[in-house]
């Protein structure tokens, strides 16, 4: 429909390329497209006239009463079927006047493509003709300007998203612009809490007792071969629910997730449910975790009500032992049963003897979030899942205990008002690590924000690991018994407000998205008054616009500008822009085009990066065909780390991109990156 191209993030000014027409009739022979098609129309005479227009898939035809592209109103349209309309309504239209037309014409991948307008004089019996060049002129001359030269292009009713209700066709199904419902879309808290003011960093000095952060997860002494980084990178569990579980999948994208039933089958009901009748001995058939069927007694089967993730995530991290104790006893596998990480849906087998079914038997079900069940392990084919869900018990203990110790420290002076966002790096054999914000009342007075981690030790490592407090002072053969758990302060883990961001792009031949780039740039800065950051373009000879130019007009706060002769190439051009940057102690964003950016970006980046502790590859949504921020389907690219944040004294450490073996390709030096960064 028309409406999925006013839907494009790039419609109406930056299409893929502009050409001219010398008639009202086009037929490229592409699919999956859309046409804007504008100028001026010239009547051979006086009169009244009535216009018509044809095409596959739908198209509408607008109109000004005069030469001004702001008066223009849709006269006729094609709508669900590829069928004529004509104007019931003739116009009446004077010869020594030009009138601005417009024609929006949307194509989907199958039919023959084409739209075609005609008129006629208003009398009976004429025929409709095509409008051909005699009758046309151009808007303006747009042979001698670039791509990413705008000014000249009107934007009308008929090129605006938004089209009001009485010039709406209607009974086209599909074509009305409708919300898209997609929870991720609702307001969070998250999205502007750069906006609060900081909480005095005085404040939080010695609100805990200092400790070593030093994960077990981390790699050591462990060589990595060629793109095994993916295997030791887990995921996060965030708290409040951000909601970035899709609910418009793909069929193809089956998770190990809520509504798979092998999901179900493996993990199963019957773990959270019990019988409510008297207990007998007749005998049960369940399928086993591993597929396999064991027999169990109903006087067996009474299950503890308190059963949560434990085993399921150790399942999930493929670390479970056989259940079964005696595999000699296992029955054979059937031909074509599914292994424990099959992902196709397979028959499942009857699980009750029918011989033994008690229809008058009933049953309790004890309360379970399948959304806790999750591992932190990346899957890489479960791409709809969004964030894990951190269990808001959880939360509470720990800030509780938090908050307790901040008023400590501070005379009581403040109250929690609202928990934004606290993330969790699970690390259950040392300790677990958060990242807790917070809006804080200060003395009843004002509200500020507070960001920072916090690290919960559970078990005690080797000595001189949890705390430094007492590294200097106790003995090595005895040291002082520690809170279990305790809640501590990590060293060396505390993240910059005002470092400097670097957005490195290395661009050819992309006028329309480097112009995006660069606008959605201007609008960071403008909407966060955030000056501590810049964008360096490394640009392979581009000819479709002058993106050195476009950066002199722009509004963003610093700029680089680095020209490469040659055919592109992504990591030569990642390095190049990165070499420039002298301060070894700010933060480089290795970036692409493609990209929507949120307006937390900046601060998403600087408190996921600590210099020599954490770097930041965010999870972006890939798009699907006709999608867009505002309609956003599509799935997670968990696998993609093309977006990367690290700072530059680590990108140096690690020895920066591999120019040498992607000299002439790209595609794979972003997990080659992440290789190196782990090990």
């Amino acid at each position: 429909s028309v409406a999925q191209l006013r839907k494009n993030l790039h419609f109406p000014l930056y299409p893929h390329t502009r050409t001219t027409v010398k008639k009202l009739a086009v037929a490229p022979k592409w699919k999956n497209y859309g046409l804007r098609i504008f100028g001026f129309l010239h009547p051979y005479k006086d009169g009244d006239f009535q216009f018509s227009v044809s095409s596959d898939d739908n198209s509408e035809f607008w109109l000004s009463p005069d030469e001004c592209p702001l008066n223009a109103r849709l006269l006729v349209y094609v709508g669900q079927v590829s069928i004529q309309f004509f104007s019931c309504f003739p116009c009446s239209l004077i010869s020594s006047r030009r009138y601005y037309f417009e024609i929006l014409h949307k194509q989907d991948d199958k039919g023959s493509d084409h739209v075609e307008v005609g008129w006629r004089p208003f009398l009976p019996g004429l025929k409709y003709e095509v409008i051909d060049s005699a009758y046309i002129s151009l808007y303006t001359d747009e042979s001698s300007l670039k791509m990413n030269s705008v000014d000249h292009i009107p934007q009308t009713l008929a090129s605006h998203i938004h089209l009001p209700a009485e010039f709406q066709p209607q009974g086209l199904e599909g074509d009305m612009i409708t919300p898209h419902g997609a929870d991720m879309l609702r307001p969070d808290p998250r999205d502007t809490f750069y906006s609060t003011p900081v909480i005095d960093p005085s404040r939080l000095q010695n609100v805990l007792p200092a400790c070593l952060y030093s994960p077990t997860y981390v790699v050591k002494d462990f060589p990595i071969a060629r793109y095994q980084g993916l295997q030791f990178v887990y995921l996060s569990f965030v708290y409040p629910n951000d909601f970035t579980r899709l609910t418009h999948m793909e069929r193809e994208n089956k998770c190990f997730y809520r509504e798979s039933p092998i999901y179900l089958e493996k993990f199963g009901f019957y773990k959270y449910m019990k019988m409510d009748e008297e207990e007998d001995d007749r005998l049960f058939f369940f399928p086993n975790p591993d597929g396999k069927t064991s027999e169990i007694t109903e006087s067996q089967h009474q299950l503890n009500p308190d059963s949560h993730l434990t085993d399921i995530d150790q399942d999930t991290n493929r670390s479970n032992p056989d259940p079964n104790p005696n595999p000699e006893q296992e029955l054979e596998p059937e031909e074509g049963e599914m292994s424990d990480y099959s992902y196709e849906e397979v028959e499942v087998r009857p699980g009750w003897a029918e011989e033994s079914i008690n229809w008058q038997r009933t049953f309790s079900v004890n309360p379970m979030d399948f959304e806790l069940l999750r591992s932190d392990w990346n899957d890489l084919r479960c791409n709809v899942s969004g964030n894990l869900q951190l269990a808001e018990s959880e939360v509470v203990d720990v800030l509780a205990q938090y908050m307790e110790k901040l008023n400590e420290r501070n005379g009581g002076i403040y109250t929690l008002l609202r928990i934004i966002n606290v993330e969790k790096r699970r690390d259950s054999a040392r300790g677990n690590r958060y990242l807790v914000e917070l809006e804080l009342m200060e003395r009843g007075r004002s509200v500020v924000r507070l960001s920072e981690y916090i690290y919960l030790l559970l078990h005690r490592g080797r000595q001189g690991e949890e705390s430094v407090e007492n590294t200097d002072s106790a003995p090595a053969s005895a040291p002082p018994p520690l809170p279990s758990p305790l809640l501590c302060q990590p060293v060396m883990l505390q993240w910059r407000r005002d470092v400097m961001v670097h957005f490195v792009v290395p661009v050819k031949n992309q006028a329309r998205w480097v112009q995006q780039f660069i606008s959605d740039m201007e609008n960071l800065h403008q909407q966060t008054k955030d000056d501590n950051f810049s964008i360096i373009i490394v640009d392979f000879e581009s000819e479709d616009m002058d993106v050195e130019q476009a950066l002199r007009e722009s509004r963003v706060p610093k700029y680089e500008y680095l020209r490469r002769e040659g055919n592109f190439e992504r990591s030569a051009g990642l390095q190049i822009g990165v070499d420039t940057i002298k301060d070894s102690h700010s933060i480089v964003f290795l970036c692409d085009l493609h990209i929507h950016f949120p307006l937390n970006i900046l601060e998403s980046i600087r408190k996921h990066c600590v210099e020599g502790r954490l770097a930041f590859a965010p999870i972006v949504m890939r798009l699907s065909c006709g999608s867009s921020p505002l309609e956003p389907n599509g799935y997670w690219e968990v696998n993609g780390f093309g977006l990367f944040g690290i700072y530059k004294s680590d990108f140096d450490k690690i020895g920066g991109m591999n120019t040498e073996e992607f000299k002439d390709r790209w595609g794979g030096e972003d997990w080659e990156l992440l290789d190196r960064y782990i090990d």
